[in-house]
């Protein structure tokens, strides 16, 4: 991967300068390379980590495991559309193993994202199975340990 793209993928926050500084290259450069990987769509977007659980109005993020069968015509494509549209759902992915798809779903509590399975995911076209897991605590999260007093500003992890 470019260096580039391997440090923002680990802090979006640096600015062009930062990064003509640690890459030894001029900000002309950094800067034409970032536009041109967001025009790409390389760059998709830049989010801050969030440690949701020292929120109080998180709500509850969970996994669905689905199996499904796939459209003759389309493969996983046409599900994976079905499944992106619902506002619940953060994040999708094809997965290899004993189930097709890994959605990450967000809800207000446990029983908005069990009733979210039960009346509108279970009931897409396809879909032959779920199993669903709610995430109790988040310990890492985009590299960036959450767990303990670690300082937020290292990302480095302790190692004992």
């Amino acid at each position: 991967m470019d260096k580039i793209l391997e440090i923002l993928s680990e802090n979006s926050s640096f600015s062009v300068k930062e990064l003509s500084l640690m890459l030894g290259e001029p900000e002309d450069y950094i800067s034409a390379q970032i536009k041109e990987y967001e025009q790409t769509g390389i760059i998709r977007g830049y989010q801050a980590i969030v440690d949701t659980d020292k929120l109080s109005d998180a709500g509850v993020t969970a996994i669905i495991e689905l199996k499904v069968t796939p459209k003759k015509e389309t493969g996983f494509e046409e599900l994976a559309e079905k499944i992106m549209a619902f506002e619940e759902v953060t994040s999708l992915y094809l997965m290899a193993g004993s189930f097709d798809f890994a959605v990450f779903v967000k809800g207000k509590t446990i029983q908005d994202v069990a009733s979210f399975v039960a009346k509108r995911i279970s009931c897409v076209d396809g879909v032959i199975a779920t199993a669903t897991h709610f995430m109790l605590k988040t310990y890492k999260k985009g590299g960036v340990c959450l767990f303990g007093d670690s300082d937020p500003s290292d990302g480095r992890s302790m190692v004992l």
